[in-house]
């Protein structure tokens, strides 16, 4: 197991210093995705030369170090953030949150996808890009290459906002205030780094309440994994018929990662020492995406098809559409 973790690792530590690039900056990709397509690199190069009992490493990687990685993801959070932005931003991003998903479960029902791709895939576009993915797929134990065509949906949608939203907030297309592109910025743009991108792009006034209104997303990442355990159980229920197993897989990572946010609204803990966790769980993320990627060759892209993508289109047109109606209703009751 040593080695395939220490492979991994590597290709992380090479993700950390590619990332640091200025033109990789620019493009606002986190070590997260370097670390995935550097993964994809490998799993469709010199994977099938090298020794079969590095597997288990790269699949520790994939399962435990990700679980791990989303507890300490509540380091970046605290409940006194949530109060900051006021009541109508909260309900933006549960409106979001909620109709998304259900928006792509229902619409990957017609186009006939995989059931667990187009979860992924809604998740990860409702909330918050390749966090959110990964943590849906440590809960309902998908194969990784499903997980990486989902990654990949979101990261193409996501790096097309933080191009195109400054751009439509400085020509004048978008009629909102500063606050409010802020609140429709961190409402419907895919990832983190992203939401930062776009943000600093318009202006401290837009960055400030667009960070905050996302990360409120990524709170939502806790309710949403409860209620996936809950009908993944009712399916396992209906798929054997055996009502002895009923029971409900609670992710109890998801629990965790909301008692970290709990901790950290304490603020027991001096800045650099949050700082440090956060680096710390930034590498340990970006050694589970490099996992995944490494775990998905080109024939299995191939074998999704090209209906993902589409769906993530179908989602994206309702991420803005709908977003920009709640913040022209909603954001006003906020200022006002």
């Amino acid at each position: 197991m040593l080695h395939g973790v220490l492979l991994i690792a590597l290709f992380s530590c090479a993700a950390f210093y590619i990332g640091d690039m200025q033109f990789v900056k620019a493009l606002s990709f986190s070590p997260l995705i370097v670390g995935i397509i550097l993964g994809m690199l490998y799993a469709n190069s010199l994977r099938n030369n090298l020794p079969d009992t590095w597997v288990p490493g790269i699949q520790f990687c994939s399962k435990r170090v990700l679980r791990l990685g989303i507890i300490l993801y509540g380091f970046r959070l605290t409940f006194q953030d949530v109060t900051a932005v006021g009541l109508p931003a909260i309900v933006v991003d549960v409106a979001i949150v909620v109709t998304t998903i259900c928006m792509g479960i229902f619409a990957g029902k017609l186009m006939r996808m995989d059931r667990g791709i187009a979860l992924l895939t809604s998740v990860g576009s409702a909330i918050c890009g390749a966090a959110a993915i990964l943590g849906t797929e440590s809960a309902i134990k998908i194969k990784p290459y499903k997980t990486a065509v989902a990654v990949a949906t979101v990261v193409i949608f996501g790096t097309l906002s933080m191009f195109l939203y400054p751009i439509a907030y400085r020509s004048g297309v978008v009629d909102l205030s500063a606050e409010a592109m802020g609140v429709f910025t961190g409402a419907t743009v895919h990832e983190v780094a992203h939401v930062v991108g776009a943000g600093n792009a318009m202006g401290k006034a837009v960055a400030d309440p667009a960070i905050i209104v996302k990360m409120i997303r990524v709170m939502l990442l806790v309710p949403v994994l409860l209620v996936i355990g809950y009908y993944v159980a009712r399916a396992a229920v209906k798929g054997n018929g055996d009502a002895s197993r009923a029971k409900i897989q609670v992710p109890w990572f998801a629990l965790l990662f909301l008692v970290a946010i709990g901790f950290n609204s304490l603020g027991l803990l001096p800045s650099s020492m949050v700082d440090f966790i956060n680096a710390f769980d930034t590498f340990l993320l970006t050694m589970a995406m490099t996992a995944l990627g490494a775990e998905t060759s080109i024939d299995k892209f191939r074998r999704a098809g090209a209906k993902p993508f589409v769906l993530a289109l179908v989602l994206y047109i309702w991420l803005v559409g709908f977003g920009y109606c709640l913040v022209k209703f909603f954001v006003p009751m906020m200022i006002g």
